[in-house]
């Protein structure tokens, strides 16, 4: 899929740059005119075989191949030239196709495909006809240069006229619900007497078995780099402080703002909580405003690593320090050597960004954080991306297994070393193994931050030499699923893509679902007890973690071949470019959610849906009243 966008790019930049100079020559040096007409022909080519393989690799991928490419090269080549100028149609074909690639590879389009398909051909095919109508006519010099101003001027007011149509119609309500919107689409409103989501909460009837406190403050604060950044924390610590629990316990946590201008809430990521309980501002809750708070209750029924942080203005207030890890130990367990929580995430400051690995209790950096550790003991680490993007991990000196993925245990896991863990954006993977009496290091794969383990808590990082992508779909030990002979009551298809255009009333790269953006991406609809598969299809140039709240995913195949290993299940999923991966799901937790990319600023630019269940309903609205935003 990259190459194809590669191929696009180049195709477009090659024929423009050619068609300028092949123009530029005009009647002189005939052979290199012809030359570069023939040359500029060879990208196209190379697009058309690319074209071919993606079709025959999968039809979502190659959606924009057969409507959009051949019918504009088509058109161009058949037309016919004008006498006395042969190889004009020829010069007239790059453009054209060049503008097509331009077109197809940063605005793919989406289901349906009938108007893309009929649109764009045409308008090519219209615009071809009128360049040739243009060239007889100067040919003839019978267009009087007033003529030629108003018409240039009626072009200019017609592209600024539609851009500013544009620009209005794209901007989003000030106030709306974050639920209702595409229910209605999808024909299924939710009606005037449907439950109020607000009132599936956590156990309000007896006492907790844990209380917490998180309380959200601007705090400036300087890493351990020494670079200074205008962070936000939860009690003033950064990442927030660690939350653990017990399985089976149930957990209190008091949300206080004291100076967060534009709200704050805490969703529970990764875990499945009760609906009202989700933590999502302007559907699940109203964010809590300087000098409020909001009270919080779940059962912690499923042990695992997990993390909070807030889903208010999201991609902002994650990106200053608004987030923590939280740790459900198994009911019955006791201690047993080291189980540590290592959040990555990014730092922005006026100095520069830094990529730092953060132990709890411990202080963000982008060098090296230290832990002695008795050896024959076991260890486990807990790798939590509290980023936006992938990041690649190398666990050297010892060799390891991949204990758990996104809270759950993989069955039957095998030793490994030196495999490069890729973890997606808001995703957690376990690392387990016995310390040895050597240093262990734990480090990027880019970049300068690691953790390092020795019997003396004492040494210095070596450079990172990971060897093969780690691949969870065919590790462990295969095991009964509950959706291996299941009947699918719901089956949906989400295309990933991206496009230019307005939103929100500004000229950007959107991140598009089926390409409609937020809020015009339909819901996926469901009642309770549904057996729900769904397909996800990549067709942008970029990695897209696709987070479903409330809800556990299990993976079946990827790129057509299903899971061998151990069972897969994924509450945040990345999804490569050219990727297709088919996931199931339980409709077993009631409510409104959110389903979204977890890159937080795609999310914020279209890239954000729902899944409803069908009678329930949300007294909740977002608006700029209060700064909220989509995602």
């Amino acid at each position: 899929m990259v190459v194809f966008f590669i191929l696009g790019f180049s195709a477009a930049l090659g024929l423009a740059l050619l068609y300028g100079m092949a123009a530029a020559l005009g009647p002189r040096a005939p052979r290199l005119r012809r030359a570069l007409l023939v040359l500029a022909l060879l990208p196209v080519a190379l697009r058309l075989v690319a074209g071919t393989v993606l079709v025959s690799v999968d039809r979502l991928l190659a959606a924009d191949f057969v409507p959009l490419a051949l019918p504009p090269l088509v058109a161009a080549v058949c037309l016919a030239p004008p006498r006395g100028r042969p190889a004009v149609w020829r010069v007239r074909g790059a453009a054209f196709a060049a503008i097509e690639h331009l077109l197809v590879t940063f605005s793919p389009p989406a289901p349906p495909y009938l108007v893309p398909a009929m649109a764009v051909p045409a308008l090519l095919l219209g615009f071809a006809l009128a360049a040739r109508r243009w060239e007889a006519v100067m040919a003839g010099g019978r267009l009087a240069p007033r003529w030629k101003a108003l018409v240039a001027s009626g072009a200019a007011l017609a592209v600024v006229a539609a851009g500013g149509w544009s620009a209005a119609a794209s901007r989003l309500p000030d106030r709306m619900s974050m639920a209702s919107h595409s229910s209605h689409d999808m024909g299924h409103g939710h009606g005037a007497h449907g439950i109020d989501i607000s009132t599936l909460t956590g156990p309000r009837d007896r006492e907790p078995d844990r209380r917490f406190t998180l309380t959200a403050r601007r705090t400036p604060a300087t890493l351990a780099s020494g670079q200074r950044i205008e962070a936000w924390t939860f009690n003033g610590r950064l990442p927030g402080p660690e939350l653990r629990v017990r399985q089976g316990e149930l957990v209190e946590v008091t949300l206080v703002n004291r100076d967060v201008t534009a709200g704050v809430t805490v969703h529970w990521h990764g875990v499945d909580v009760p609906n009202a309980e989700d933590g999502v501002a302007g559907m699940t809750q109203d964010a809590v405003p300087p000098g409020g708070r909001h009270v919080y209750r779940f059962v912690a029924d499923r042990a695992g690593s997990f993390w909070y942080h807030s889903h208010q203005q999201s991609a902002e207030q994650v990106e200053r320090g608004l987030f923590g890890a939280l740790i459900v130990d198994p009911a019955r367990s006791s201690p047993r050597g080291e189980d540590l929580a290592v959040v990555s995430h990014r730092w922005t400051s006026p100095d520069g960004n830094v990529t730092a690995l953060s132990l709890a209790g411990g202080t963000p950096s982008g060098s090296v954080s230290h832990r002695a550790v008795r050896p024959g003991g076991q260890v486990r680490l807990r790798l939590i991306n509290a980023d936006s993007h992938l990041r690649a991990f190398a666990l050297s000196g010892v060799p390891f297994a991949v204990a758990a993925i996104d809270g759950t245990d993989l069955g039957g896991p095998t030793p490994l070393r030196n495999e490069r863990i890729s973890v997606p954006g808001g995703g957690r993977y376990d690392l387990t193994f016995t310390m040895p009496d050597r240093p262990v290091q734990l480090r990027l794969v880019r970049g300068d931050a690691g953790v390092l383990l020795s019997p003396t808590g004492r040494g210095d990082l070596a450079p990172a030499t990971p060897g093969p992508d780690f691949d969870p779909a065919s590790y462990g030990r295969p095991a009964p699923t509950p959706f291996d002979k299941g009947r699918f009551d719901r089956h949906y298809t989400v295309v990933l893509g991206q496009s230019f255009g307005f939103y929100d009333g500004r000229f950007a790269l959107r991140w598009t679902i089926d390409g409609k953006t937020f809020p015009n991406v339909p819901t996926l609809m469901v009642r309770t007890g549904d057996l729900v598969r769904t397909t996800f299809v990549n067709r942008s140039f970029a990695d897209h973690p696709m987070h479903l709240h409330g809800h556990r995913m299990l993976v079946l195949s990827r790129n057509g071949h299903a899971v061998s290993g151990s069972p897969w299940w994924s509450d945040t999923l990345n999804v490569a470019p050219g990727e297709r991966y088919e996931v199931a799901f339980r409709a077993d937790n009631p409510g409104l959610w959110m389903d979204h990319c977890h890159n937080l600023a795609h999310a914020g630019a279209g890239m954000t849906m729902h899944l409803a269940y069908e009678g329930y309903e949300s007294p909740y609205e977002i608006g700029r009243a209060t700064a909220n935003q989509p995602e």
